[in-house]
């Protein structure tokens, strides 16, 4: 039951082959079992029985509120939830209680969704590894999978098997890496460089980045308002548009919200691709893009010509400038929403009394870790009188000259593009933290965040298990507000490509029959 889609769970529901609080208990077992994954930073356990408790009385009744009803779901730590502490894995937030819901979480709680926590992530959603929280670091499922780990026996030098775990990629790696060991079937991460993408391709799963606007931020807490976007995790497509159409819509607390109301997202099969236009950015085909993701990128390109589809090569200009400039718009950002934590209303509080401003630079000096007390620096430098109109009004018009890169890409006719997601498949920890943060985030970011300043949607699917036995991800990115086109065309991909499911029979014994479903590959990229 566990393996299945969020839509296949769902119809087992509603047909009574397994009860919500059944489907809860298997769940929160299976957290136990992968604690040492650290992908949860607070496990709601109380809380979920309770949720699937109710939704178990409506199916008895059958009143099912939809899709999503008793379906466990993760939460990423920097959404408020009403009653269940939110830290976004700093010690400044450590203890935080919100006394609301975000309005994503709300309405996920609407449809009848079972809350099974909170998840981890790189302190205030700054980074790329999910190695950077107080919690500590993320580990990869995939570094325990059957997979892996017989391409590793061969290998093999005798290395400590446990000192080599991978990384999740980040900042969602908490989310991603609940999905992808079956503890939940969606979970929410938040997106302003690649946040979800990335751990979503280092993980094997489906990472979604809706259209700015499209989705609510409020209760997100803000790290970058300008871009910030909540992303849904899932194992399939199909799932993210379920998601998505419970998410979607106007909120009147989010004045960046379109004005429409949510309606379902349903997505139709495509079985003609001849009439899309694919394009391919050449300013993509970066020197630091390992040969594997490279091969499979080309060769995802191949297939859409094989069917039919027009394939062609277009031109980002502005691309090389976009990794400086989202650096200047981040931090600016960053330093201006982080003045909010000063040990006055909410958070940490340090003990020193000698003055109002000792009180917060102690504060602030013990909350934040090196990585967000930096970006702070680095923003008010920027924000500085005589820095201003060089550095951020620049960048600002340079995010804008990006944004207009992708119009007039999309205005010539080209209907999706096809990029990476990630420059190599997920590296083992060790060798993650061999470069600092900041170094790490622009070098991880390159093929995501220039997304994150046009306001566009974008999806990460897995394509295939690299040498390694790891999984790579390519992204579809599409127009503003075509989520369902896009969607719909990766949908097709990810029939076409048959990504494999992962085998972590060691890891859950006793729910081994599910991992032993080994999808055939019908057009594996790896031929």
């Amino acid at each position: 039951m566990l393996g299945r889609t969020l839509q296949e769970v769902s119809a087992a529901l509603k047909q009574g082959q397994i009860t919500p609080v059944e489907l809860c208990q298997k769940c929160l077992s299976l957290i136990k079992k992968t604690k040492f994954l650290n992908a949860y930073i607070t496990i709601s356990e109380e809380v979920a029985l309770k949720q699937a408790e109710e939704s178990e009385k409506r199916y008895k009744k059958g009143h099912s509120l939809g899709a999503l009803d008793g379906i466990p779901v993760a939460v990423k730590d920097n959404f408020s939830t009403s009653g269940i502490e939110t830290t976004c894995a700093s010690n400044m937030l450590k203890g935080y209680v919100p006394p609301y819901n975000a309005t994503v979480v709300q309405r996920l709680l609407d449809q009848g969704a079972v809350l099974m926590g909170k998840t981890n992530l790189d302190e205030f959603a700054m980074g790329s590894g999910s190695t950077d929280g107080v919690f500590g670091p993320v580990k990869n499922p995939w570094s325990y999978s059957k997979q892996y780990r017989e391409k590793r026996k061969q290998k093999s030098h005798g290395e400590n098997e446990d000192s080599n775990w991978l990384i999740t990629g980040g900042s969602s790696g908490g989310s991603a890496a609940a999905v992808s060991a079956f503890t939940c079937f969606a979970a929410l991460g938040s997106d302003t460089g690649g946040s979800t993408r990335n751990p979503a391709a280092h993980c094997g799963i489906v990472g979604f980045k809706p259209s700015y606007g499209l989705v609510s931020r409020h209760g997100l807490i803000p790290l970058v308002n300008s871009m910030d976007v909540p992303g849904i995790l899932t194992r399939c497509v199909d799932d993210a548009a379920t998601v998505l159409g419970v998410l979607a819509g106007h909120d009147p607390k989010d004045s960046t919200t379109i004005q429409d109301p949510g309606k379902p997202f349903m997505l139709s099969s495509l079985t003609d691709v001849s009439k899309l236009c694919i394009g391919i950015p050449k300013e993509y085909l970066v020197p630091e893009l390992s040969s594997e993701v490279r091969s499979f990128w080309s060769k995802a390109a191949n297939l859409f010509e094989s069917e039919g589809a027009k394939v062609i090569e277009v031109s980002l200009p502005h691309t090389s400038y976009s990794i400086v400039c989202y650096h200047v718009l981040c931090t600016s950002e960053v330093a201006s929403n982080m003045a909010r934590f000063d040990g006055l209303e909410y958070g940490h509080r340090c003990d020193i009394d000698v003055s109002t401003e000792a009180m917060y630079a102690a504060t602030r000096r013990e909350g934040f870790n090196d990585v967000v007390r930096g970006r702070i620096l680095a923003g008010n430098f920027f924000l500085l009188k005589e820095n201003y109109a060089n550095y951020f009004i620049k960048a600002q018009k340079v995010r804008r000259l990006i944004a207009n890169d992708f119009v007039n890409v999309f205005n010539s006719g080209v209907d999706v593009l096809l990029t990476p997601t990630t420059l190599s498949e997920a590296v083992p920890y060790l060798e993650f933290i061999k470069e600092d943060n900041r170094t790490r985030s622009a070098q991880d970011d390159i093929f995501t965040q220039a997304v994150n300043m046009a306001g566009l949607p974008a999806v990460s699917v897995p394509v295939a298990l690299s040498n390694q036995g790891l999984p790579v991800g390519l992204q579809f990115i599409g127009r503003a507000f075509c989520d369902q086109q896009l969607l719909t065309v990766a949908k097709w991909f990810e029939k076409q490509v048959q990504f494999p499911v992962i085998h972590l029979q060691e890891l859950m014994d006793d729910c081994s029959s599910v991992f032993e479903i080994e999808k055939l590959a019908s057009v594996s990229l790896k031929q």
